[in-house]
């Protein structure tokens, strides 16, 4: 498996205001916890180290 970079969220508009509303209300504490929590499940249901370390060095570059 390789991670895939490419636009890939069917409705990404509907994905980002989701996302925006699980933060609605929640201190800057909460919502880092929350983004933590949601980062675990999601490499947790990629589950693959090379994906995941590929993703993590694609985060860390910084953005062109």
């Amino acid at each position: 498996m390789k991670l895939n970079t490419e636009p890939n969220i069917a409705r990404p508009d509907d994905f980002y205001e989701a996302l925006i509303e699980l933060h609605r209300g929640l201190s800057e504490e909460q919502s880092r916890q929350l983004n933590a929590r949601l980062i675990l499940l999601l490499a947790n249901h990629i589950g693959d180290m090379e994906v995941l370390g590929e993703a993590m060095a694609a985060a860390k570059e910084e953005p062109a």
